[in-house]
């Protein structure tokens, strides 16, 4: 069977969790911990937006690897201070090697900061306002999708208001990560129905 058509498996406790979550420990935690749970301030949100467009092209385990360094480059992600950050800022950040030196990745951080500080309500009230379009509970990784319509509109939305590198499968991971949407496979254990 493939990956993509794989349901729940148990993880080292017995519970069922989804099957990409057992190839490491850093990914179970994350799963565990993280992975679905709401989140609804504008910070974490901000953080989470941006891990994700910094891992496009490249493994999440990566970024969970560095997220310490992101944290600590990108001063906790403050979105008033990343937004002043300057060309001093971005050469630092390219000379940081416990981060992805991306340069179009890292000025778009800087630029997200600066557009998110505009928003009418805040960045997580915007993206929580595409909240109540999940699809059924998907049962195996095949019946998760890479994108939605609602997660398209959230990027039009963004890249209106001037944010760069969230596209529609970037936004469609910061709603997973949020909570926004739950891709917890039906049977897992950690999906929020489930735990009810």
């Amino acid at each position: 069977m493939t990956e993509a058509g794989r349901g729940t498996a148990a993880g080292p406790d017995g519970r069922a969790r989804c099957p990409w979550c057992l190839g490491s420990a850093d990914y179970l935690a994350y799963h565990d911990e993280e992975w679905g749970q709401p989140v609804r301030d504008d910070v974490r949100m901000f953080e989470r937006l941006c891990l994700e467009a910094f891992q496009s092209g490249l493994s999440w385990l990566t970024i969970l690897r560095k997220r310490e360094n992101f944290r600590a480059a990108f001063l906790g992600f403050d979105i008033a201070a990343v937004a002043e950050f300057g060309p001093g800022d971005v050469a630092r950040l390219l000379a940081d090697p416990g981060i992805v030196r991306n340069r179009a990745k890292i000025e778009a951080s800087i630029r997200n900061a600066r557009a998110a500080l505009l928003l009418p309500g805040g960045l997580a009230a915007l993206v929580w306002s595409y909240a109540g379009t999940q699809h059924k509970a998907p049962v195996t990784l095949a019946d998760v999708p890479a994108w939605t319509p609602a997660s398209k509109a959230l990027a039009a939305q963004l890249k209106r208001h001037g944010f760069g590198f969230t596209g529609p499968v970037t936004a469609y991971a910061t709603m997973q990560a949020c909570g926004v949407v739950d891709d917890h496979l039906q049977a897992c254990s950690f999906r929020r129905s489930a735990a009810s």
